[in-house]
């Protein structure tokens, strides 16, 4: 088994430093305020999952509530973590598998609200597992002895990947996990540093233009409804400022909601935040965008999570969860 990211591990550490406080001294909760307006910083991945927050900023749906996102960008949720509970983001989005292993050692945060999930559909999700054109490689169980990218260790990816391996007949502790962004992967899978990749879109999309393809909904594999990531605050935070936390949550639910409902302005909002080729759109497959988190979903996470030894201590959803 692969030790813990080092930045996830060190988040308890944050705690003792820093009080996981907001960076801001003047009580506001965000990172300054004028005019009525509360600038929050938030810790976000370059990928479809997150287009909903950019589109309800476009919409107006935070600035309706006295809300600015400053909105950062990261490669994953294991660095995004210890960033919200140190206070140098207010809140952030991370996949699921991430947030569980933190809440598993004890390190203090707290879902706000929902964030991404599976399309429910096997061969029509928005995250896949891909091989390069012309891979020998057909079906999950052919990765044992290969290396496999994922954007960081032990979170969602390889946790799925784990589980369409195994569903496949085959041996996941046999596959080699390798640490690299997602926009990296479609060049990494064609000159063939890697044999397959865990690829959301839009990264999928730029593989499969490449005639790169996908050999199994990992997403899907785990959960039919998967819900793949969310947005999360620290407890302290959540305990100071309950009324910033609420408007963030009322405001994001209400972008969740239009996202779900508005795909041609999903697509079009990727292109402000991501370097997908605009001729690529119209092939993207997008997620849903539930406003609620699936619990049942969240619980195989976590039963999957404790068969790959990610848990030091069976994670509370209770306290997780909203």
């Amino acid at each position: 088994m692969r030790r813990l990211p080092i930045g996830l591990a060190a988040g308890a550490l944050f705690l003792a430093a820093t009080g996981c406080g907001s960076s801001d001294s003047s009580g506001s909760g965000g990172v300054g305020a004028s005019g009525g307006t509360t600038t929050l910083k938030v810790g976000v991945i370059p990928i479809l999952d997150v287009a909903p927050v950019y589109l309800g900023q476009k919409k107006g749906f935070y600035a309706e509530r006295g809300l600015k996102l400053e909105l950062t960008p990261a490669q994953g949720g294991a660095a995004i973590v210890p960033g919200v509970v140190s206070g140098q983001f207010q809140f952030g989005f991370s996949n699921t598998t991430s947030l569980l292993v933190a809440q598993s050692k004890n390190v203090p945060v707290k879902v706000v609200a929902n964030g991404v999930a599976s399309t429910a559909e096997e061969g029509a999700d928005f995250c896949g597992i891909t091989v390069k054109k012309d891979s020998p490689i057909k079906s999950p169980e052919q990765l044992e002895g290969k290396k496999v990218a994922v954007n960081t260790l032990n979170n969602i990816c390889d946790t799925s990947i784990r589980e369409s391996i195994r569903k496949a007949g085959g041996d996941p502790s046999k596959v080699e996990f390798v640490e690299m962004p997602f926009d990296q992967m479609p060049a990494a899978l064609a000159k063939g540093q890697v044999d397959g990749a865990c690829t959301p879109e839009p990264a999928l999309a730029t593989v499969k233009a490449a005639g790169g393809r996908s050999i199994a909904s990992n997403f899907y594999d785990v959960d039919p409804n998967l819900t793949v990531a969310m947005y999360f605050t620290s407890q302290q935070y959540a305990q100071k400022n309950p009324e910033l936390v609420k408007k963030f949550q009322e405001a994001t639910i209400e972008s969740l909601k239009y996202a779900d409902s508005h795909p041609d302005e999903v697509r079009e909002i990727l292109t402000t935040y991501t370097k997908i080729p605009s001729d690529l759109l119209d092939k993207l497959t997008l997620p849903h965008f539930p406003a609620e988190p699936d619990r049942a979903s969240i619980e195989r996470l976590a039963e999957l999570g404790q068969q790959d030894g990610l848990f030091e201590k069976v994670p509370d959803l209770d306290k997780l969860l909203p």
